[in-house]
This record gives structure tokens, sequence and C-alpha cells, in this order.
């Protein structure tokens, strides 16, 4: 079995790094910690969540969460902030942050909030592993079963795509099949669903760059 994803806590704060420690381990959730956001993207991996507070020396949380943007490290980031800087938490937000918790913070509050963005960051791993697992199967499709994919993504009968294609209908039966089996698709709504993620996919990278 996995080792379970830790909780990632960056601060400057030495005495509040170990007091969270100690909390999260007494709750049973692995934790690392970390004494500046330089520290922690030297070892970061793309697994559990980050705790961070968002005024630090060298670069704050708000930069750090547009690093593993740039890095593709896709992790629910919690900020903790004090009562002064609240907007600054709120442009976090907006930026994409997962929650935020103003100091001093309710321990019972905190651990509500990391168990969620845990279990959020469980499901992005798993999204992604499924989209990685559809690419791949889309990638051993041949031409022309890629040719009835779209067909059958854009809703077209056989005989449609057989009439746009130059070939049999009976033709067309024999690709779907294939592209059935090899896409693992229990329905033609769940092929269709998989092109749909693969597309979205695709468009979020174009934005990206």
């Amino acid at each position: 079995m996995a080792q379970e994803a830790p909780v990632h806590v960056i601060d400057d704060d030495a005495a509040l790094r170990d007091a969270l420690s100690f909390m999260f381990e007494a709750a049973g959730l692995p934790v690392r910690s970390y004494g500046s956001a330089a520290a922690f993207l030297e070892v970061a991996a793309p697994r559990g969540c980050v705790l961070t507070d968002v005024r630090m020396p060298g670069f704050d949380g708000l930069a750090l969460q547009r690093r593993l943007v740039e890095r593709g490290v896709d992790l629910p980031v919690i900020v903790m902030t004090g009562h002064a800087d609240v907007p600054l938490a709120v442009e976090a937000l907006k930026a994409g942050a997962f929650d935020f918790i103003e100091k001093p913070f309710d321990d019972d509050r905190l651990l509500v909030a990391v168990r969620a963005a845990l279990e959020a960051g469980r499901r992005r791993q798993a999204e992604a592993a499924e989209l990685d697992a559809i690419l791949a199967r889309l990638a051993t499709l041949t031409p022309r079963e890629r040719e009835v994919l779209e067909g059958l993504a854009a809703g077209h009968a056989n005989k449609t795509i057989a009439y746009d294609l130059g070939t049999s209908p009976r033709t067309v039966e024999v690709h779907r099949g294939r592209v059935m089996e090899k896409m693992h698709a229990r329905s033609l709504a769940d092929l269709v669903r998989m092109v749909l993620a693969a597309e979205r996919a695709g468009a979020g990278k174009s934005r990206a760059t």
C-alpha cells in the first residue's frame, strides 16, 4: 500500500512549524516541514498538500503558489495569514489556492481544512493518472481509427461516418469495435467522456503556454 501523502508545512517560524508538526502527527497525518519556500521547492514532490505562511523571507506564499503552477506541480495550497494580510490571502484564493486560515487559528478548523485539501489532492492525482492512461490509449489508435473516433465523438451515425470517409458502414463498425477495445470504453458515452477529457487537457495546456 502506498504511503499516505504528507502535509508540507512551510513557515520561517520554527516554533510554529514544530507545533503544527506535532499536531498533524498526533492526528495521524504524515508531515514534512520547511523553513522557507525555497527549501520546499528543492525537494517538492507532487503529493499531499501545502500549508504555507503568506509572508516569509525570500519569496512569500503567493510567489510559491505561482512557482508551483510554473512547474506543473498541482498541489492544494492552504495559506496561513495574519489579520492584516487577509487581502493577500484573498488574492491567493483568486490565484488558485485551496483555502486560507487566519492566525491564531483553531486546531480543529485547521485539521478539517487540511484533510479536505489532502482529499482534493488525492482526487487530482487520480484524475491525472486517468488522463495519462486515456492519452496513452489514444496514441495507440491508427489514423483511420482516429477519424472514426472523431466521427463518433461528434455524434455521427456509422453510415454518416462511412460516407464522410468514403468507406462502408461495415468497415466503420469494425473500426468502431477496435476503438472501443483499445480505449477500454464500456459504452459510447464512456468513449465520448474520454475524448472530452483529452480535449480539455489540450485546451488547458494551450492556455498555459
